[in-house]
């Protein structure tokens, strides 16, 4: 079963360092996409950093990946890791994305 994660980064190093690696940080992030293990990503506001929402089989495999992310092996970004349960999601979010999960309709306005 994947649980669903919340991936907060946050920077440690100046932007000017952040951004001399924004661009293979980018490329790491398509790739995690393209293999189905990343869901949501973006920078923070302000931006000190920033947030991935994450499926994946366990912790330990969600930290080797975050391992290969280019911020962590430059050492400018640290990386806190929340694990949760989906038990309610909004009707328009696919199943697949929390299979635990109940759907919850909107209310007609």
């Amino acid at each position: 079963m994947l649980m669903l994660y919340v991936v907060l980064l946050r920077y440690i190093r100046s932007l000017a360092e952040v951004e001399a690696h924004l661009e293979a940080h980018r490329d790491y992030l398509y790739r995690q996409f393209g293999a189905g293990r990343f869901i949501a990503s973006g920078p923070q506001e302000p931006r000190q950093g920033g947030v991935i929402l994450a499926r994946a089989p366990s912790r330990e495999a969600l930290l080797g990946w975050l391992a290969e992310d280019p911020f962590s092996q430059a050492g400018v970004a640290a990386f806190e890791v929340v694990a949760f349960h989906a038990t309610l999601r909004a009707s328009e979010l696919p199943a697949s994305l929390a299979p635990d999960s109940a759907a919850v309709p909107r209310l007609a306005a």
